[in-house]
């Protein structure tokens, strides 16, 4: 059963029930503007910090996320496909059902404490964002981050939200003990690319403000440039505009990456084309025909375009010896044996 296609009443309850346990959820609504035809299921999670997959290819072996969908709405979200391990639907669910894991700075801090935890590099941002727009009201992040500084331990933020400087005097904190990689994550400049791929984020001229304000606090901010949108946002001059607007906004570094469409995240972006790009159709199911990342000629090609272009503008990849940053999301899979609903939690 899918929550998205459920009423209000009983059936919500069942549904919670099942997917949490009894009287683990509680499902709100928002009568404001922002909030307008979402869903909010409030969660007492059972763990919130989450080993990345043995075979990832990812510099981190630990993540936190606070949320599970997200109202940034990126018609290209890998993250969507997690939203089926909850039973819940991967498109419009996706973009209006969200999971909020309303202990997550307790259930942290209580990890951080233990025995058996050895201090290590602690990634957010990497499946939902954990600055959408729900953090406003919920406010998980400014205890997240107290947890984290108050134990000393690494971690990075990669986000799309402009909500993370409202933590920036913790962020200041925290970067004072330890090492703290903050990304902000702009593929591109394009507007009408931006409101039509990713409706509910920030502009990206906003997002390199925030991109500014930390380089004026001292906090050194990398760009992960993600994705480039084969046929959409790769021409070269929309590569240099974009390359031109992150130096310009005093970032670290800038990292290509892309557009990876893993199942989940395929069927909701190829219906999405197929209705405002039909054309692209047939191009695009030659170039992921052998699964779900752009053949590596075409990698190198953008990766050697921007990176040409980075040098002439004065910034490049991250630096060796540079705080962690965030390079690109890591899946996150249930653990085998254990129910799926519960090990995502």
């Amino acid at each position: 059963m899918r929550w998205e296609n459920l009423s209000p009443g009983s059936e919500h309850s069942r549904a919670d029930a099942a997917l949490f346990g009894a009287e683990a959820v509680t499902t709100r609504t928002f009568d404001t503007p922002e909030f307008r035809g979402i869903t909010f299921h409030e969660i007492r999670a059972r763990s919130v910090v989450n080993r990345v997959p043995g075979a990832s290819r990812m510099p981190f072996e630990w993540t936190v996320n606070p949320y599970r969908g997200c109202t940034h709405a990126c018609v290209y979200c890998f993250a969507r496909k997690t939203h089926s391990y909850l039973d819940l639907d991967t498109g419009l669910g996706f973009d209006s059902q969200i999971v909020v894991k309303v202990n997550a700075p307790e259930l942290l801090r209580h990890r951080l404490a233990s025995r058996s935890w050895r201090g290590e590099h602690i990634a957010m941002g990497t499946n939902v964002d954990c600055y959408q727009r729900a953090e406003g009201r919920y406010r998980l992040m400014p205890g997240i981050i107290e947890a984290l500084r108050d134990h000393a331990n690494p971690f990075s933020i990669l986000t799309k939200g402009t909500l993370i400087l409202r933590d920036l005097p913790l962020l200041r904190q925290a970067a004072d003990v330890t090492d703290v990689g903050i990304s902000v994550s702009v593929g591109f400049t394009d507007e009408e690319l931006w409101r039509t791929v990713e409706p509910g984020t920030p502009a990206p001229e906003r997002r390199l403000d925030v991109v500014r304000a930390f380089t004026d606090a001292g906090i050194g901010c990398g760009v992960l440039m993600a994705p480039v949108i084969p046929f959409l946002g790769d021409r070269p001059e929309q590569l240099r505009a974009t390359v031109r607007a992150v130096a310009a906004s005093g970032a670290t570094s800038v990292t290509p990456l892309v557009l990876h469409l893993r199942p989940g995240a395929r069927e909701w972006f190829m219906s999405w084309l197929a209705r405002h790009h039909p054309h692209l159709v047939a191009r695009y199911e030659r170039l992921y025909a052998e699964g779900a990342y752009a053949p590596r000629w075409y990698q190198r090609r953008i990766t050697r375009q921007v990176h040409d272009l980075a040098r002439e503008y004065g910034i490049g990849p991250a630096r060796a010896g540079a705080p962690r940053r965030v390079p690109a999301p890591a899946p996150e899979e249930p653990e085998a044996g254990l129910p799926t609903q519960l090990t995502l939690l």
